[in-house]
């Protein structure tokens, strides 16, 4: 997710060296290569070792993808139609505007608008799995974009710098493009396969996944903090930016899918996927398209960003649990009779049918609808016939 600056840190030290005539020819110019080798390195570890656990996170989080599911939805792809339209149409809109309103260098606008037209990222699963959301929505809308970016990138950004007097050419990074492709569906297939076959095993693998994706981030927000502590500095403005918008990005992304008639479910997804942009390929394409000297000036804007809508989103998942539990609790209070139920069933009938008592209740404590005896009745009828005391 996080870059180095190794390579940049390498160049202006050997253009200072060259410019400089007090350098000298053999100890300081032999020495300084040993470390930002091994700084190298450090960085080559890390990009390994993340890429490794991302892959089997979004193999644990296709075991969650129902074939089924996934296929109504790309026969109907309206979820998916949504979805791009909030990251190629909202997002760079929005980068636009933020350019707009604030004074900027033109390499830090250029910065805040590459953002805008990157495609949705794989954090984004994971928030979705941590919110009830609609898994076979967001992969397929991670996926989509991605596919998209192909041709979208370079057309967003065309037309939004046209009235821009750029003295570089845009690089797009088809090829991390396709690397991300691939390293998102070949898991993610493992996964959908996975849970067709071995439906059981699935559900144990997807919930040690999200364990791992807890950690994965945390690990990632704090190496990255570490690694690319050169690129930091202190200007408010860009960091304000940086906050404020993935959070844009949340807050229209679900106005749009309400817009639409998106269920509850689409509509948080929706707005996860629209919020969590690909921090990798934005970097990537700041490389390979700035000089070093530009890119110290434009570095600090995406690794704030990727930190920002790490937190946004634990922020996101903290309030939907709270909201749930808040409803858990309401549904309780209104219908003492369902808690009184419950414990008569804990009390004659068998542990299974308790378990299966208390799930049906549950989600009749989530779902909106007429309380009173019937709802009470449509309730227990699924776990069965209460057993008679002889």
């Amino acid at each position: 997710m996080f870059i180095c600056n190794a390579a940049l840190r390498n160049k202006e030290m050997r253009a200072n060296c060259s410019s400089s005539s007090a350098c000298p020819a053999n100890s300081s110019e032999e020495e300084l290569p040993v470390g930002l080798e091994v700084y190298g390195n450090l960085e080559l570890v890390f990009t390994v070792v993340s890429a490794v656990m991302i892959g089997l996170l979004m193999f644990s989080l296709g075991c969650s993808v129902e074939i089924r599911r996934l296929w109504s939805h790309i026969r109907r792809p309206w979820g998916i139609a949504v979805g791009l339209l909030c990251q190629f149409g909202l997002m760079p809109l929005t980068a636009y505007l933020l350019v707009i309103n604030f004074s900027l260098k033109p390499v830090q606008a250029m910065a805040i608008l590459i953002m805008g037209c990157c495609p949705g990222g794989t954090v984004s699963n994971i928030f979705t799995y941590w919110v009830d959301g609609d898994m076979d929505l967001s992969i397929s809308m991670t996926t989509c974009s991605t596919v998209v970016a192909l041709g979208m990138m370079p057309l967003c950004l065309y037309l939004y710098t046209l009235s821009w007097n750029l003295e570089q050419n845009l690089t797009i990074p088809y090829q991390n493009i396709g690397i991300t492709l691939v390293c998102l569906t070949i898991p993610v297939a493992f996964g959908v396969y996975m849970n067709y076959r071995w439906p059981k095993q699935s559900k144990i693998i997807l919930k040690v996944g999200a364990i791992v994706g807890a950690v994965l981030l945390l690990v990632v927000a704090v190496a990255g903090v570490v690694l690319a502590k050169g690129s930091w500095n202190s200007d408010i403005i860009l960091l304000t930016i940086s906050f404020i918008f993935p959070l844009i990005g949340h807050v229209t992304g679900f106005l749009l899918a309400l817009l639409t008639h998106q269920s509850w479910q689409r509509c948080r997804t929706i707005s996860l996927e629209t919020g969590a942009q690909n921090i990798q390929m934005c970097i990537t394409m700041l490389h390979l398209s700035f000089t070093a000297e530009q890119l110290v000036q434009m570095l600090s804007f995406p690794l704030a960003y990727g930190l920002f809508q790490l937190l946004d989103g634990f922020l996101i998942v903290a309030a939907y649990k709270m909201y749930k539990r808040t409803l858990k609790n309401k549904h309780r209070i209104k219908n003492p009779a369902l808690r009184v139920e419950a414990r008569f069933k804990k009390k004659s009938t068998s542990p299974k049918e308790t378990s299966a008592f208390l799930e049906v209740n549950e989600e009749a404590a989530l779902t909106p609808g007429p309380s009173g005896p019937m709802a009470l009745h449509r309730a227990l009828m699924p776990t069965g016939r209460i057993s008679c005391a002889k």
